[in-house]
């Protein structure tokens, strides 16, 4: 009889202590995973070198997410290889938060339809973490090239056909999808020079040396307000607050052109949930801190902010579109 009352008051007492556990949050079914914590640097590569917007965006955000991780973000430049040197190294990287890569429009949608046998796979090898921004393509001459303004570019080019040249960031990059799309709108030949970033590029428009440019507003902006460089339209939908008074290219007799870059923080394939949703956490909140809104606003770019299953939906349909631009302009390597 006493051993029955010891086994009911056992009961008793074990259903009285889990019934607190679970009032106090601490239950098996509520009690939360672990929030990962680096403890050592964490690398960003950016597959361009220095310069354009990938770099701007990518300082931006490692600057705010050193502060909020509690560990400092190193942003590497790796360019050259249509961005794939970069991207092939954070594929390959152990998936433990350490190894990160700024996703771009051209690594991510345009390599894919435009490499055979690329080395990596968009989809399969990355951990995609948030998309952070859209940035609008800008389209510049240098100070040699007469003329003002969009059509008196295509009057110049069409009257000597293959003479003139464009720069970009390289193979692959936003600037060179953008100004292949201006070509197939506008039916002009202008030949295609690739440089490894959009610094390199800027460099030989200032000097002379190339005829034009297409790049985000970072890299060409500051040239062009100095006087040393004219931008004749912009690639986005509409005006931009900053170039107001420079018309976009579908304003200028090309409805329907639309062109811009994009850019978004990804991890190896692999790489565990309370990893990546540390990391989204601390992305979207270095997106909404004045210091990136400020930057980003300062460069006419737009902050997005898609978590992770929206971003590698993003990236597949960006893949069908650009992988469509590829086709009709024939722009595959070999």
């Amino acid at each position: 009889m006493h051993a029955i009352q010891r086994f009911l008051k056992r009961r008793v007492l074990t259903g009285l202590t889990m019934a607190f556990i679970v009032m106090l949050g601490l239950g098996p079914a509520t009690v939360p995973a672990a929030e990962w914590t680096p403890q050592r640097p964490v690398r960003l590569l950016v597959p361009y070198g220095p310069g354009g917007s990938s770099d701007v965006i990518a300082r931006a955000m490692a600057a705010e997410m050193s502060r909020t991780l509690g560990q400092q973000v190193i942003v590497e430049n790796k360019g050259g290889g249509q961005g794939i040197i970069a991207t092939m190294e954070v594929a390959r990287a152990k998936p433990d938060g350490y190894t990160l890569l700024l996703g771009h429009v051209g690594t991510l949608a345009v390599n894919p339809a435009m490499v055979p046998n690329l080395s990596y796979d968009p989809q399969r090898d990355f951990a995609p973490i948030a998309l952070l921004a859209k940035v609008p393509m800008i389209f510049a001459v240098g100070k040699n090239v007469p003329g003002t303004n969009l059509a008196s570019f295509v009057a110049l080019a069409k009257s000597k056909p293959g003479d003139l040249n464009y720069g970009s960031a390289g193979n692959g990059s936003a600037g060179h999808l953008a100004f292949e799309m201006l070509k197939m709108a506008t039916g002009i030949d202008v030949m295609h020079v690739p440089y490894r970033g959009t610094g390199a590029q800027t460099t030989d428009l200032l000097a002379g040396n190339i005829d034009a440019a297409s790049a985000g507003t970072p890299g060409l902006l500051p040239h062009a307000q100095a006087g040393n460089v004219r931008i004749i339209a912009v690639g986005s939908a509409r005006r931009l607050p900053v170039l107001n008074d420079v018309p976009t290219v579908a304003e200028q007799g090309y409805p329907g052109f639309e062109s811009s870059q994009w850019f978004g923080l990804l991890a190896p394939a692999g790489t565990p949930a309370p990893i990546i949703d540390r990391l989204k956490k601390d992305a979207l909140l270095a997106l909404r801190s004045q210091a990136v809104s400020e930057r980003l606003a300062h460069d006419s770019s737009e902050p997005v902010g898609l978590g992770p299953r929206e971003f590698a939906d993003f990236i597949q349909t960006e893949g069908e579109r650009w992988g469509e631009v590829v086709r009709r302009a024939n722009l595959r390597t070999r």
